[in-house]
């Protein structure tokens, strides 16, 4: 039986002392047997997603539990199935029969997770739309690829199952071309390639880091830079698509992006000369440009959006600033 439960609207966390008589048996095993009211498919998506420590560290499902390991488990809230179609306003870039093009803004999470089960873009695309793809799964219909919560600009969402499919495929081999603008600090030269695995956090499970045990491959690229007394506007390509991947990227290099609290982008940064970004409540990141082949008749489609007007009109009080 589980040593302690704590349990929110954000999910249960659950600590386990192991019993002396479970001594040497493997901690998906272990799991499946203090915790009878969890399938032994959704103990191992746990185990997969580093929900699960022991002793303060990510555990693989074969690793052995010695008698009086510290084992804690972060179980995510239930999310019911239902979605809701929500009536909120959308900005469309391009509409056909098999996909949609979107212009998100920032504070609009995609799709319904814990603590945002209304409110989302795929709300509104299933009112906007009235069907997508299934092929996301019932909490996620259409959506390709995402972007974070705070993270400005262009998304494509698949209307039906056959151009998910073939989207899924070129974002999986790596032909979809994604541009970002990207406000960061410090000087930082065009042409510089960023090549480090990422992963989730050891310990903090809500960020990424480049020093994770359990890394995956992302590389980002500096295409554009223009300097502006101490921060650095950029454009940036990124060849594979993790979580938080530009984000993690330029904090790992030191120059983290303006407005990014999790990464180290935010006020405390400040000096005197930067005082206009203290308004920033977001990151100045922004999906600029999304290019792919179409996945009707494979002809290649190109998309841009123009900054926001919040960034545009920090960006022009900066260049201001910066004329000598």
């Amino acid at each position: 039986m589980p040593e302690s439960s704590d349990q929110n609207e954000l999910g249960e966390h659950i600590e386990i002392i192991t019993p002396e008589k479970y001594g040497g048996t493997r901690i998906d095993q272990l799991l499946v047997t203090l915790l009878p009211n969890h399938s032994r498919s959704f103990i191992q998506r746990l185990i997969k997603t580093n929900r699960v420590q022991l002793n303060g560290e990510p555990v693989k499902a074969s690793v052995v539990a010695r008698v009086g390991a510290h084992i804690a488990i972060d179980v995510p809230a239930p999310i019911s199935p239902t979605l809701t179609p929500e009536n909120l306003p959308l900005d469309i870039i391009h509409e056909d029969a098999d996909i949609i093009v979107i212009n998100k803004p920032s504070g609009m999470v995609v799709h319904p997770a814990a603590g945002h089960t209304s409110g989302t873009l795929v709300n509104a695309l299933l009112y906007h739309a009235g069907g997508l793809s299934g092929v996301g799964g019932e909490l996620r219909p259409g959506i390709v690829h995402r972007l974070d919560k705070g993270t400005s600009g262009l998304l494509v969402a698949a209307k039906h199952d056959q151009a998910h499919r073939e989207l899924g495929r070129q974002f999986r081999q790596r032909e979809v071309k994604k541009e970002y603008v990207a406000l960061v600090w410090g000087g930082i030269q065009d042409g510089r390639k960023i090549d480090l695995p990422i992963g989730r956090h050891r310990t903090e499970r809500q960020r990424m880091s480049t020093s994770s045990t359990r890394s995956r491959t992302a590389i980002t690229e500096i295409v554009r830079a223009e300097p502006l007394d101490g921060l650095t506007l950029i454009g940036v390509m990124i060849l594979t698509g993790r979580t938080h991947q530009i984000r993690v990227h330029l904090a790992a290099i030191g120059h983290p992006i303006v407005g990014d609290s999790v990464y180290g982008g935010t006020k405390h940064r400040l000096a005197p000369r930067h005082r206009t970004v203290a308004s920033l409540s977001r990151p100045f990141l922004h999906a600029s440009r999304l290019a792919f082949k179409h996945p009707r008749d494979r002809r290649q489609v190109e998309f841009r959006a123009k900054l926001p007007k919040d960034l545009r009109c920090l960006l022009r009080d900066l260049r201001k600033q910066a004329q000598p």
